[in-house]
Parts: structure tokens; C-alpha cells; sequence
């Protein structure tokens, strides 16, 4: 079992000192986790910077005693993968958002397709943003990364194509009968920069918004026979990508 992985804000510059973590955290690895002397802990500011540790003692219920060694910094995967994800019914976003967290994925953009049920507005999409934030946090630490996905504020369909202009690869996950989509496994991918893949809601991507997409320069794709929901296919295809890339395949 790998050691469990603590967020802090910040971490000291050097390492190698007693450190002690308290707050939420602290208290999660003190009376949830029951961290005893001897056993070894991570700590993350989740942007890549991290340190091992080794806990030392507890204080009360929520301060946790650590020594801590040197701090490193993980680089930024490349190729890097950003999933536009179009709002699901419920639930299903924060679903979405723990296992493409889970996977592997490195940016999430939430988006107001034209065929979305749900909809972020006001105090409401705040709240619902939050909640993605906070699944991305608590899923890169459940998965034992360091650096964690960035989750982005609410696009539209415009802003998602001046994405889609910038990047190295662009897909949109694409199944219609008599559409001329491509096999996202065998499409040709770039060995560093930007891939960005485009998830549609459960009705669908509108004719709209893949003309607007295809203009900014992506094209579509297919991930195989089987048509999935929305809140799962993001996931398969970082995985696929994953893989693909070799990015699976690095120690």
C-alpha cells in the first residue's frame, strides 16, 4: 500500500525539518486515517511540488507530528490532456470528474452545451463548480497524485473553440450514424503539447457546435461500437490516450 497523500498550501523550501500538519487535514490523518509514529505520509501543494515524511507523533486530535524530507517537484506530464466535459444530469459530473481525476487526466473544463439539461447559473453554479473542484482535489489524493487536475470555470461553446484552435490535437468524441468519425485509436497524436478531446452531453453534440468545433480546427472521433454516457467517456478515452501516448508506460 502506498503512502496516503496530505494537501498543504505550502511547503518549506528545504525539507528535512519536523513539520506539523493540522487543520482538515490533520485531522483526517489523526482520527480518520489513525496515523501512528513510523508510518509514512505524503504531502502535496498539489501543483507537483511534494515530500515524503515519516510521522513522528500526534498532538490532540487534529495535529499530526511529521519529519519530512526533501521536497521535489514532479514535472508536467507531456502530452498534456484537457477534457472539455459537457454538464450531466446530477451527479454524474462529479463522477466524471473522480475518474478522469482517477485516470490520469490533467485539466477539466466544464461546458454549457447547447443540449444540457443541466445548468450552472448563479449561486447554483458556483456551488456545482465547488464540488468539481473539491472531487478533483479529494480524487487526486485518493489516486496519490501530486499534481492534481485543474478544473476551469464554465465554458461556452465559443470559448471551448478558441481552445480547440490552440491545441496540437483536438477531438470531439463524436458517434452518429452516416458521420464520418474516426477511430480516436488510431488517429495520429503529437509526442508533447496539447490534446484536447470534447465530451458532448447525453443528447448529443449539436450540428452548431460541430461546425464551430471542426472550423476551430478538431475533427471527430469514435472511441468504438458502443455508444457511452457521458459521465464515462471522458475516462475511457484518457485512458485510451494514456496508453497510447506511453505516458502508462513511464515508471
Amino acid at each position: 500500500m502506498t503512502a496516503p497523500v496530505f494537501v498543504v498550501e505550502h511547503l518549506p523550501a528545504g525539507g528535512g525539518e519536523r513539520y506539523v500538519l493540522d487543520g482538515p487535514e490533520g485531522r483526517h490523518a489523526v482520527s480518520v486515517k489513525r496515523l501512528r509514529p513510523g508510518e509514512p505520509v505524503v504531502l502535496t501543494d498539489g501543483d507537483g511540488r511534494w515530500a515524503e515524511g515519516e510521522v513522528v507523533d500526534t498532538e490532540g486530535k487534529d495535529r499530526l507530528v511529521l519529519q519530512l524530507g526533501a521536497v521535489a517537484e514532479e514535472p508536467a506530464e507531456q502530452p498534456r490532456i484537457t477534457v472539455v466535459q459537457a454538464l450531466p444530469k446530477g451527479d454524474r459530473g462529479e463522477l466524471a470528474v473522480e475518474t478522469m481525476t482517477e485516470t490520469g487526466v490533467d485539466a477539466i473544463v466544464p461546458w454549457a452545451a447547447a443540449r444540457c439539461i443541466t445548468q450552472w447559473k448563479g449561486e447554483r453554479g458556483a456551488k456545482a463548480l465547488g464540488k468539481w473542484r473539491a472531487t478533483a482535489r479529494e480524487a487526486g489524493k485518493q489516486s496519490r497524485r501530486v499534481r492534481f487536475p485543474q478544473v476551469a470555470d464554465l465554458a461556452t461553446t465559443k470559448q471551448v473553440a478558441a481552445l480547440l484552435a490552440k491545441a496540437d490535437f483536438a477531438a470531439v468524441l463524436h458517434e452518429e450514424r452516416d458521420y464520418g468519425s474516426e477511430p480516436l485509436a488510431t488517429a495520429e497524436l503529437p509526442a508533447e503539447g496539447e490534446i484536447m478531446l470534447v465530451v458532448g452531453p447525453e443528447g448529443g453534440v449539436s450540428p452548431e457546435e460541430l461546425a464551430l468545433f471542426e472550423e476551430a480546427g478538431a475533427k471527430t472521433y469514435r472511441l468504438g461500437r458502443t455508444v457511452l454516457r457521458t459521465s464515462t467517456a471522458g475516462t475511457a478515452a484518457t485512458a485510451l490516450l494514456l496508453g497510447r501516448t506511453g505516458r502508462w508506460s513511464r515508471p
